[in-house]
Formats: structure tokens, sequence, C-alpha cells
């Protein structure tokens, strides 16, 4: 049966669950549930704090097969869990007995799982993935400083919220289990690397988790305006070592606000390798794994078309520190550099935030951003990054998933042929400070 993915697993309510604990979600029968011990899932299954899970967008918008699955006529729909703090192996079946389905995942704000899986009617895919939850609690009884647009973010909730969407998305059986064996892999960064809430922004950090199988869980902390200081002062640093253990990773990329005047601002070659260095020892003293990450280029072209250097000695003096140190280095600076030039002045306006007024639902204004990407943008920069993992040989290599290839920023992915499907959130807002 298209359920035997699922081997023989104890669950519970969501809702009751504690660590060690699992809990089955069946989105095709009452049999099916009560067979698996778990939880029958209904269109009209609406999320409520008591019930700990269910539907959180229009349940008008999904409808239940006549052969079992739920699917939605091209039109997104998100199911949340109310869930500890921690990692949670899931593993999905998506598909539908009587018709072909397409079907893009992404998780917590925005984070990209799978990009649209095809099956064809009667065939069910089957996958596995790791994902981080958190809070905002930290171990002294203090919280970090949120800011006002954060209290309401996916990523600082109390649930894990997944959004199914695609030309005919169709999932057909969940399962969540608590996993304390999973690589974190933290991310210490700005607003491009943070997960975007709001179309069209999208960061390389958003996209990478679609690029590990189970075993690893990426935890963004990244957020906007963010520098190497003001993460410390917001206690960002500090949430990410209560919780980072022995084999983990700490990437960290930041420059864009550091070069800024004010109170965040840091000298290259002083005061940003001393912070920097901080930032290593700390996550060393917990035998973590620390990487450093140039920050990517602005698009700014001379009339050769070649990019220009907007961050002064930032990136330098980060590949000096990660020499004098022996931290691996992803030189994100030099390969987005390759990239843009590869895409050239017009090309990279496919891949930077550039739309015409009236592009996206409430946008009145024309869009033109040269710091911020869109899906595409970050998606090339992640597969940049996944090529660092490669070439530094890090551990979580043997985590990358199968199919992704080998890339080179001197030949993108054409624009004209990729896609992936928009989320549900608008462009209420703009990220912010880089």
């Amino acid at each position: 049966m298209a359920l035997g993915i699922f081997a023989g697993i104890a669950t519970a309510p969501a809702a009751a669950q504690g660590p060690g604990t699992s809990v089955y979600f069946s989105f095709v029968s009452s049999k099916d549930a009560a067979e698996r011990g778990g939880l029958q899932v209904l269109p009209d299954t609406v999320y409520t704090r008591e019930r700990g899970y269910g539907f959180v967008s229009p349940v008008a918008q999904i409808a239940k097969e006549a052969t079992g699955s739920i699917c939605s006529d091209s039109k997104p729909f998100s199911f949340a869990v109310n869930l500890p703090e921690g990692n949670y192996n899931v593993n999905v079946l998506l598909g539908d007995e009587g018709h072909a389905s397409i079907t893009t995942l992404k998780v917590e704000a925005r984070r990209l799982i799978l990009k649209q899986l095809h099956a064809a009617a009667g065939r069910f895919e089957g996958r596995r993935f790791t994902v981080n939850v958190r809070r905002s609690q930290l171990a002294s009884g203090e919280t970090v400083r949120l800011k006002r647009d954060e209290q309401s973010h996916p990523d600082w909730d109390d649930e894990l919220t997944m959004e199914f969407s695609g030309a005919r998305p169709c999932v057909q059986a969940l399962e969540i289990s608590k996993t304390d064996s999973a690589v974190t892999v933290y991310l210490a960064g700005d607003s491009t690397v943070t997960d975007q809430a709001k179309e069209p922004w999208t960061s390389w950090g958003q996209m990478l988790p679609a690029f590990f199988k189970q075993g690893v869980a990426v935890a963004n902390h990244a957020e906007s305006g963010e520098s190497l200081k003001s993460f410390v002062g917001e206690r960002r640093l500090q949430k990410i070592l209560d919780t980072i253990k022995a084999g983990d990773y700490l990437f960290i990329q930041f420059a864009h606000n550091d070069q800024k005047p004010g109170a965040s601002h840091v000298d290259p070659f002083t005061s940003y390798q001393e912070t920097l260095r901080f930032y290593v020892d700390e996550s060393r003293k917990r035998k973590a794994i620390p990487v450093l990450v140039t920050s990517m280029h602005r698009r700014k072209f001379d009339d050769q078309g070649r990019i220009v250097n907007t961050l002064s000695d930032y990136p330098e003096a980060m590949r000096r520190l990660a020499r004098e140190e022996s931290v691996p280095l992803m030189d994100l600076n030099a390969m987005s550099k390759t990239l843009f030039e590869a895409l050239g002045p017009e090309g990279t306006l496919k891949a930077f935030v550039h739309y015409p007024a009236g592009t996206f639902s409430g946008q009145d204004q024309e869009l033109k951003d040269d710091t911020h990407f869109n899906d595409y943008g970050a998606y090339e920069l992640a597969q940049c990054v996944v090529a660092g993992i490669r070439a530094n040989r890090l551990g979580i290599v043997k985590y990358l998933a199968g199919d992704v290839p080998a890339f080179d920023p001197n030949h993108p992915d054409p624009p004209a042929t990729w896609s992936l499907t928009a989320s549900q959130s608008t462009t209420e807002a703009k990220p912010g400070n880089h």
C-alpha cells in the first residue's frame, strides 16, 4: 500500500507531544488513521490551540478527493502542528489515486523543502526531511529581542507550519517524530540570509533546506538589519549557543550592515575580525563547527559589465581571519561575482527584486531592489553555498540529497526555464534594512 513508507510508529496527539514522541496524520480515511494509531484530517479540520493541529489556510480552497487525498486546484494550503522546540523528522506522502499532482512544499517562513514534485495518477511519492522548530525563550529565562514584525513570524510561533502549493498539490499522509540525533546547521546573518516572510523577497537561507535529505535541519536565525554586534545585543547569538551541540554547524555571514556608520559599525581588519573571532571561539567551545561565509555582492555593474565591489575590505578581512583561525570559508562574495557577471546587467534583473507595479497583490509601486533576491536569485546563491560545502568537504556533504548536481556559477540555471510557486504571503512589507 502507498502508506507503507511509514513503518510502525507509536503516535500521540500533537498537542500532547513531548520529547521522543511521534504523531501520524492521515488525510485519507478514518480507517487508515485508526490502523496507524494516528489522527484523521478532513478539509474542515481547522487549526486551533486546543486541537493542536489543523489547516490554517481557508478551507474552501481545499477538497477531499473521492480517491482519498486532500488536494487543491492550484491554490496553496497550509497545515500546522503545535510542537515543542527542537528538531523533527518529517515523512510526507504526496499524490492522488485518480489524478496527477504537482506539489511544492515549504515549511515555517517559506523554507523550501520540495520543489514541484510530480506524481502521476495512482503514483505516490514519499519524501523525508528534518526541520527545526524554535522559541524565543533563552536558558537564562530571558528572551530574544524580537522586532515588532517578528512577533507573528512563523519561525518564532508555537507551530510547525507546512505550506503545500503547486499546479495541483495533494497530500495523503504526514508523520512527524522528534529527533535528537540530527545535525543542525545554524545560520547567523542579515536580510540576505534570513527567512523572508513576504513575497517576492527570498534569501539563500530559505532555499538551503531543499538540498538536504533527512538528518540535517537548517535553523535560520538570521534577521533583517542585523550586524555582528546587534546580533549579539539582541541575544540572537545566545539563542544559538544555548542549543548548539557538538557536531552542529554555525554559518556566519555579516558585512552589509557592519560597514554602515552608527552604533553597529566595525572596521574590517580590527573590530570586524575581533567580533567574528568571538563567534568562532564560542561555537568551538561547544564543539560545534564554525563556517565563515563572505557576503554576496550587490547588483552594481561598471560600463564593461563587471561587478563593482560595494563591500569595501570586509570580504577580504573575513578571508584572512579564516586562514588565521583555520576556519572553513565559503567565498560567496567571489562566487556571486562570477554568477552575476554570467547573468549580466539584464539577466540579474531576473534574480533580484525588480518588478513593475501590480506584479503582486497589494503592490502599487515598482520594486527596484539591488540588494535582495527573489526565489530564483536566492536558489542560485544557495547552490553556491552547496558548492562551498562540497569544496570544504564538510561532514554534512553526506546529507546532500542524491539528486543535487554540481554547480558552476559561471553557468547558472537559465532564468526563463526556472520557476517556483509563490507562497500565500504578499508584498505587505518590505524586508527592512539589509
